[in-house]
């Protein structure tokens, strides 16, 4: 069976695993679902990035929901995954999808399912709908033809971004950041942001400008992932233009990058890290944070100082957004970007964050570099290494086995306190610091991260695993 969930959804190879035959599938296995667990009846909604097929293959999926006689409600315009999930609550649906592969290379296309209130469907949903795919296939699927489902009303086209954009305006300080007169510069990456993003901000009287806005799906020849290798465009501008702060998203807009006032690229452990500190001391709020295992543990020095709890949860946003709805926490969020705050939509928003961040700036009067600065001072310093490599399907076997079958690992020279194999394997040291080597669940990529009180142990750390795996050169 060719539809397989990793933890962002289903993505795969145009044309290769990507193809009109498995969107149907999946579509027809939604269906089914939906049927069986009388959750068909209120309709269910699809949205579309910019990527190559993406629209096409949004009307494929509501041919076959049509057909099933599930009304399909089929955002009107290329749209942000923030404002997918955000339909599923504002239309009180019980499933809804995406059409994107987020910030995957330009050769993939892919299927986020969302599930509920928004969230991001959990293994329970994905191991039934892989499950019903399994015994589907082959099978004839019917469709209504798209033309002809938007005639009789099967399909309907709709714009919720108003109702998006209102909420998230309600939800910051628009007065605090109207009298600042910020200059900010965009980079949605070619991808789906820059409506939305723009008109918040202008909204709230910055000054904007926005590079690399056109609709390219070949994403300019860069991955759209906003991470410090991507962004230098972004960073001269910054520098350039005397700017207050640069944001980028990636391709769907669920994650963000940063750029501060110094042209520096902020790491994605820094932007949680702030927004949380933000919201317990200049907005009184009280809560627990959520984070991934291969997130910074400054969150957790933060919630201890003042008197709250950091949960570890596995890779994979679904697992952030369970943990804060079981716990009401303040904000979860992964280092690769993604970022969630209580009172929103239930899954990763880069619009809301980098909005927040603004009204952050705009209340302390200060800039990002100078607020981390007071971080640092309070908490100490905490550096992380990440890298990525690829591997033949030998290599993968034999380092699968020595890592997590075997349970093989090097000597550090730091103790290790305690091994956990809750999602790879991470380590964590005796004294603070820790390492986790792990399969990515979206790439054929084995990553490794580890944070230490230096960038030089960090990387001391991550040389010694990284030899001891037999890895090749980091990508």
């Amino acid at each position: 069976m060719s539809v397989k969930f990793g933890t962002g959804g289903w993505r795969a190879v145009i044309a290769d695993g990507f193809t009109k035959a498995n969107v149907q599938l999946l579509a027809a296995a939604l269906a089914q679902k939906m049927k069986d667990e009388a959750a068909a009846e209120n309709g269910f909604v699809i949205g579309y990035d910019r990527r190559f097929l993406s629209r096409e293959a949004a009307q494929w999926a509501a041919e076959v929901l049509a057909g099933a006689g599930i009304v399909c409600l089929l955002i009107d315009r290329e749209a942000p995954t923030p404002l997918v999930m955000f339909s599923v609550k504002y239309y009180g649906l019980s499933y809804g999808m995406a059409v994107t592969a987020s910030h995957n290379p330009a050769v993939y296309n892919g299927i986020k399912v969302f599930t509920e209130g928004g969230r991001d469907a959990d293994e329970t949903v994905t191991r039934d709908l892989e499950r019903r795919m399994e015994l589907l296939e082959g099978r004839a699927t019917p469709a209504v033809p798209y033309a002809e489902g938007l005639r009789g009303g099967a399909i309907r086209l709709v714009d919720p971004m108003n109702p998006y954009l209102d909420s998230i305006l309600r939800a910051v300080r628009t007065d605090a950041i109207r009298a600042r007169h910020l200059k900010i510069v965009l980079d949605p990456m070619y991808g789906v942001s820059r409506t939305a993003l723009q008109t918040v901000l202008i909204t709230a009287r910055c000054d904007v400008d926005v590079i690399h806005e056109r609709h390219d799906a070949l994403f300019g020849g860069r991955l759209p992932a906003p991470n410090e290798k991507t962004l230098s465009q972004l960073q001269n501008y910054v520098l350039e233009h005397g700017c207050d702060i640069g944001i980028a998203t990636d391709g769907d807009a669920d994650r963000l990058g940063i750029i501060d006032d110094q042209g520096a690229f902020l790491h994605p452990n820094k932007i949680l890290v702030l927004l949380y500190y933000y919201l317990l001391k200049y907005r009184g709020w009280h809560g627990p944070a959520v984070r991934n295992l291969a997130t910074t543990h400054l969150l957790d020095a933060i919630a201890r100082d003042f008197g709250e709890t950091c949960f570890e949860v596995p890779v994979g946003f679904k697992h952030i957004s369970g943990k804060m709805a079981e716990t009401d926490a303040v904000i979860g969020g992964e280092s690769s970007g993604g970022l969630t705050v209580r009172g929103h939509i239930q899954g990763k928003d880069g619009i809301y964050a980098a909005a927040l961040l603004v009204e952050m700036m705009a209340v302390t009067g200060r800039h990002l570099s100078d607020l981390y600065r007071e971080i640092t001072d309070r908490y100490g310093t905490f550096e992380t290494e990440e890298r990525d490599y690829s591997f033949t399907p030998e290599e993968k076997a034999r380092i699968q086995k020595m890592l997590l079958e075997d349970r093989l690992l090097p000597e550090f020279g730091t103790p290790a306190e305690r091994v956990s194999y809750l999602d790879g394997c991470k380590v964590y040291f005796r004294g603070g610091g820790w390492i986790v080597g792990r399969f990515s669940g979206t790439e054929p990529l084995l990553r490794i991260f580890c944070e230490m009180d230096t960038l030089a142990r960090a990387q001391a750390a991550t040389r010694t695993l990284e030899r001891f795996l037999g890895l090749g050169a980091a990508l």
